[in-house]
């Protein structure tokens, strides 16, 4: 009987799911095979048909070296003939070794989801696997964003470690808003509305933190609530807020233009009076305690309000920057912290009004902090590049501040904050939130963020957290496939990139499919319909021209949807139904430009109709929620 046994050296959460993760794939690699898992306290080198799942030190291996071995990943993989080692820095490395393994092999994840693997047919007794690396960065995640089910979350927590990302974070306590907008079905009439709540939130929550765990993969929490969670004010969304404003908690809100109360009448958005003692204490007290009964959170982001130029007013907030007050919190916040023995790291943020860096206040204890550098104003048009140190920051002028968009600009805020905080640091960033949405092939926002990665270290950063839909896989998941490659490997070459992904997303007309979208985002001409530079004189024809391109790529669309099957079907099933979503946009862009608004909005609502009543169909790859947020917000400016 041809067997193959797999021995963890450890019998935890993490590692057996690694163990399992190993024994279910290779059983479909070789179902001829019986794989068996099982655990030891010691491993026996030379043990014929054995794979052992370990970390580096049960192994004595000196390689590869890593700073922190909580957060850093290294894996070490030997193995020769169905027999050898597989070794992280950690449980979760472990895990990440089992996956490059299977990649070894011929595996790819293409998409979140059963219908996005790939599994060769392989004898794995013959086959030997020898890596030794660590990951370029650190900080390797996503963050919640756009209109989810739990299973889309669950789905993308579950694919993440499968291309090499480390850490997931959901934003607020419970994630409210991003359930509720699918199980709402906002922006899609022929729905009906589906009954939600906030403890059917939390339960989520409470799942998908299983997920992670499960997986070992690092936990961010939070971020947003902190400035009216603590004073009983829900911070569920952005929304208006309905119920009775409490008077003791308006005398803590920041005044502006004399008067104190919700900004805008969204308690998100609300700043409070920083200058006034009381107010940090309840904030710090109220994280305390989240942390106390949240044990499971790796990583907790502390921010302020969301929105701009809504900072408190009054004469002892005027003395000094937010950001001065904003580092006495988290200050405060490491004393209590320390004094309960809780060692859970806090995430601060250069954002909006705090990209400006204190003037009398300092970090005290750096280790227990990580900077979050979030550029929601920059231009996706460009990318970063080391800092060029003639561009200063202006002055702060409260509530009268104009945010940077150009790169240069906003790189020269976080070298300012790198002047007074050396720590572990990472980039936050919105390359899938809404830019993408101006390059319907993708492959511009693709090299905007390879590039971005590659340039990570050169501007002093150790990774990127994504703030993106999660469900960005339409017409592909080439985007997110180079983030997470990146963010393992700097190294790696942007061609190898597309080689790999399209040959194994589309089989042998992968090269056709690359040259297709390529040819898309070059006519659809990303940084003019973002309004970042001027149209050019051809560029209403280049949009005419997209039907061309589709009208001439449709006979391969056809020819391999009859001839293909598995993943690679559904891939060119999505992309048979992107040729129609481009064919509309095109209409309607060329319409917009040429000032013509009654085609627009005609053509815009035949897209939408057509988009709503194929929802289900898109729904894993494609969020219908924010594709017609983004737009209408467009066409009707």
């Amino acid at each position: 009987m041809d067997t193959l046994k797999i021995v963890k050296l450890r019998d935890t959460e993490a590692f057996n799911f690694a163990g399992e993760e190993l024994r279910r794939y290779l059983r479909r690699m070789d179902p001829e095979k019986v794989v068996t898992v099982e655990s030891s306290g010691s491993f026996s080198p030379g043990q014929e048909d054995t794979i052992y799942l370990g970390t580096i030190d049960q192994f004595g291996l000196e390689t590869p070296k890593v700073e922190d071995p909580r957060f850093d990943d290294g894996i070490h993989i030997d193995v020769k003939s169905g027999k050898g080692i597989i070794a992280g820095t950690n449980a979760r490395s472990v895990l990440l070794g089992v996956y490059r393994f299977l990649r070894e092999l011929g595996c790819r994840w293409i998409r979140p989801g059963e219908d996005g693997e790939i599994v060769p047919q392989k004898n794995v007794s013959s086959t030997d696997v020898k890596v030794v690396e660590r990951a370029s960065y650190r900080h390797r995640g996503i963050c919640i964003e756009g209109a989810v089910s739990y299973e889309n979350v669950r789905d993308i927590i579950d694919w993440a470690p499968k291309v090499g990302f480390n850490s997931y974070f959901i934003q607020f306590r419970e994630g409210y808003t991003f359930f509720e907008r699918w199980y709402s079905h906002i922006n899609n009439p022929f729905k009906e509305k589906e009954p939600f709540s906030v403890e059917k939130a939390r339960e989520f929550v409470r799942n998908l933190g299983e997920e992670i765990k499960r997986r070992g993969l690092i936990y961010h929490a939070v971020g947003h609530g902190w400035t009216c969670e603590p004073f009983g004010i829900p911070g569920l969304g952005w929304d208006l807020y309905e119920g009775e404003v409490p008077e003791d908690y308006i005398k803590y809100t920041a005044e502006i233009n004399g008067k104190r109360g919700l900004w805008g009448g969204i308690p998100l958005n609300t700043n409070l009076c920083y200058s006034n003692p009381e107010v940090r204490n309840i904030v710090t007290d109220s994280i305390v305690e989240y942390l106390e009964t949240h044990p499971e959170i790796d990583i907790l982001h502390f921010w302020l309000a969301d929105g701009t130029n809504n900072q408190c007013e009054c004469e002892e907030c005027k003395k000094a920057l937010p950001s001065d007050f904003y580092v006495m919190m988290l200050n405060e916040l490491d004393k209590k912290l320390s004094s309960k023995g809780i060692d859970t790291k806090i995430v601060f943020l250069l954002y909006v009004d705090l990209l400006w860096p204190p003037e009398k206040e300092k970090i005290e204890n750096p280790e227990r902090f990580i900077m979050m550098f979030a550029p929601i104003t920059r231009s996706y048009s460009d990318t970063f590049k080391p800092v060029d140190v003639s561009v200063k920051i202006p002055e702060y002028r409260r509530n009268r501040l104009i945010f940077p968009k150009n790169i240069e600009e906003n790189l020269a805020f976080l070298r300012e904050w790198q002047k007074i905080f050396s720590g572990d640091s990472f980039d936050f960033d919105y390359h899938l939130m809404w830019a993408h949405y101006a390059d319907p092939g993708y492959m511009d926002i693709a090299k905007v963020i390879y590039e971005d990665v590659k340039n990570l270290k050169k501007i002093g950063l150790n990774g990127l957290i994504s703030c993106q839909i999660q469900r960005a896989f339409f017409p592909t998941g080439f985007p997110m496939y180079v983030m997470a490659s990146t963010l393992w490997d700097d190294t790696v070459s942007f061609e190898d990139l597309i080689n790999d992904y399209f040959m194994n997303t589309y089989g042998p007309d992968g090269a056709l499919v690359k040259d297709y979208l390529t040819r898309l985002s070059i006519l659809f001409d990303p940084p003019a319909l973002r309004r970042e530079r001027p149209p050019s004189s051809g560029f209403t024809e280049n949009l005419a021209r997209v039907r061309d391109v589709l009208y001439e790529f449709e006979p391969i669309i056809k020819k391999n949807l009859s001839s293909s099957s598995g993943s690679v079907y559904k891939s060119w099933l999505y992309l048979d139904h992107h040729k129609n979503v481009v064919d509309k946009l095109s209409l309607i862009l060329e319409a917009l430009f040429k000032g013509e608004k009654d085609s627009v909005f005609k053509v815009w609502e035949e897209l939408k109709g057509i988009l709503q009543k194929e929802e289900d169909v898109l729904q894993p790859v494609f969020d219908l929620f924010e594709f017609i947020s983004v737009f209408e917000r467009v066409l009707k400016t």
